[in-house]
């Protein structure tokens, strides 16, 4: 029973988003805004982790079972996609690179800042109660 009431709130916050992507005028599919429902929910303890953890984690381990139908479409459709495989090759490697670069750039902003604000913390005299304190 554990399970169901699991898999309850993993649906109902992938209806709401289905919902949410039919009504809205701006093209996000449905799984993205379940997602980010749920995220919210977990985050703002509406739901706890112990009420999806189980299912959660089942559908994570099986996860390759969910991309078969995937693989499946790419089969049939083979044909289309043999035309022009040499452009989407390149949009994968640029758009690989790219986001590489970004998060590499990213992360090192992220690792000067953090030795910034510790050389900063580090500088600061101590004190207590209005007093000086020596180190």
């Amino acid at each position: 029973m554990k399970i169901i009431k699991q898999l309850f709130w993993l649906f109902t916050f992938s209806f709401a988003g289905e919902v949410l992507s039919y009504l809205s005028p701006v093209a996000v599919p449905g799984s993205v805004l379940g997602m980010v429902l749920m995220f919210l929910a977990l985050q703002f303890n509406w739901i706890k982790m112990e009420q999806v953890e189980e299912a959660g984690e089942w559908l994570t381990n099986n996860m390759a079972i969910l991309f078969i139908p995937a693989g499946v479409g790419l089969m049939t459709n083979f044909g289309i996609i043999s035309s022009v495989w040499w452009q989407l090759l390149i949009v994968v490697f640029v758009s690989t690179t790219l986001m590489i670069a970004l998060v590499g750039v990213t992360v090192q902003a992220i690792i000067r800042k953090a030795h910034k604000k510790a050389a900063q913390v580090s500088e600061t005299p101590l004190s207590w109660k209005g007093e000086r304190v020596v180190d």
